[in-house]
């Protein structure tokens, strides 16, 4: 089982420091965000391709991985080509000075890789581990299920999100129509919810139910670090309105607006 692990470990580092010389060259860090989802995709393609016999589980796992990965692939990659690097990129590039490339190969590129791999425990193990008979487990579809819902509700939200931005007239202006009315973050409530539904779908498959540090790490992540508190600071600062609408719109859980 270690050597499974071992692995797409190698997998993700060689997948990251090629990333990152292209990031160079390009001078765009943002492509490690882009890569976030197909990242995953390339380690449940690894666990798959490195399992002897893998059950009929295994690759519906591995299905729903590239589903959702391909599409959170897409929307990143087409929203980088059209704004360029991020905002926090180029401030990190400027602070760094001659040191950007040793400190972003580390700061960017090794540090999502790690969380890529962490991450995707339940994918690694679910899959190499799958029983034969894991496809008419409870818990395999149950979590297919939280799975399907949450992939839908993020693309759904980017969608609205996407849509809005690309109509000059909401230039400024805060986005409050949808799922959007609902939470002030619905693709990263999708997001949770995506990932929940692997864990538990991956569970059926010996020891994978002690990956549950994924899920938890992805939910504190997005609603603690890097997700909600990013988006939330950078509102404040770009939207008048977004104080007015933050107060009667639920941060992360879709719930009824407030009046």
């Amino acid at each position: 089982m270690t050597w499974i692990l071992v692995a797409c470990g190698l997998a993700v580092w060689a997948a990251m420091t090629l990333l990152w010389i292209v990031s160079l060259v390009r001078r765009d860090a943002s492509i490690a965000d882009a890569f976030w989802g197909p990242g995953f995709a390339l380690v449940a393609g690894t666990a798959l391709a490195l399992t002897p016999r893998p059950s009929e589980h295994a690759i519906l796992l591995a299905i729903m991985t590239g589903l959702w990965a391909g599409r959170l692939g897409f929307h990143l990659l087409r929203r980088n080509l059209l704004h360029g690097e991020d905002r926090r990129y180029r401030e990190m590039r400027a602070s760094a000075g001659p040191g950007w490339p040793a400190r972003s190969y580390v700061t960017v590129f090794l540090l999502q890789g790690a969380l890529m791999w962490l991450i995707s425990l339940p994918l690694q193990l679910g899959i190499f581990l799958s029983p034969d008979d894991a496809l008419g487990h409870p818990l395999t579809w149950a979590g297919a299920a939280l799975f399907l819902f949450g992939f839908v509700f993020e693309a759904v939200a980017d969608a609205q999100m996407w849509r809005y931005k690309r109509d000059p007239a909401n230039k400024g202006k805060v986005m409050d129509r949808g799922l959007w009315r609902w939470s002030r973050h619905p693709n990263y409530f999708g997001e949770a919810c995506v990932w929940w539904g692997l864990w538990i779908a991956a569970c059926p498959s010996p020891w994978t139910a002690l990956t549950v540090c994924s899920p938890i790490l992805v939910t504190v992540l997005l609603t603690r670090v890097s997700g909600v508190p990013m988006a939330e600071r950078n509102m404040r600062e770009t939207r008048p309105d977004y104080r007015a609408y933050a107060e009667r719109t639920s941060t992360f859980i879709p719930w009824p607006p407030k009046g």
